[in-house]
Parts: C-alpha cells; structure tokens; sequence
C-alpha cells in the first residue's frame, strides 16, 4: 500500500485528474479519496487574538525570584 499527498484542482465541472508516479503498474488499483475543505485549512492556521491591557512599566525594582515571592516555607 502506498500514501500519495498532493494537491489538486478541482474544474467547475467537478472532474479530478491525477498523475501518479512511475512506480504505480498500471491495472486496476483500491483508491480513497479524502477531501479536505479550505476553509478548515485556513482556520486551523488561524492565530488566537487575545486582549491586550496596558497596564504600564514594570515597578521599579520588581523581583521575580521563587524567593522573593514566597515564604521561607517556598509557598
């Protein structure tokens, strides 16, 4: 069994021609076609927009250390 992924085109007349590489005999051959939708290609790169807040600088002489922000118990 071998997987082919390549793109094609569709014509108006819903007619799909496809050339395959010389390793396939001719004969007759089991094959399946998945049609994938642009739209879902599309939205799946779609990035996530998210919210931005300004909430201005950050405070002089913040520290960000595990020691810094929690106890000597480190919770």
């Amino acid at each position: 069994m071998r997987t082919i992924e390549t793109v094609a085109t569709v014509t108006p007349e819903r007619t799909l021609t496809i050339r395959l590489p010389p390793e396939v005999k001719p004969g007759e051959h089991k094959v399946v076609l998945v049609i994938e939708e642009v739209t879902e290609r599309k939205a799946a790169r779609r990035r996530l927009k998210l919210p931005k807040y300004s909430v201005g600088p950050w405070p002089e002489g913040l520290s960000l250390r595990r020691e810094d922000m929690y106890g000597d118990d480190g919770r």
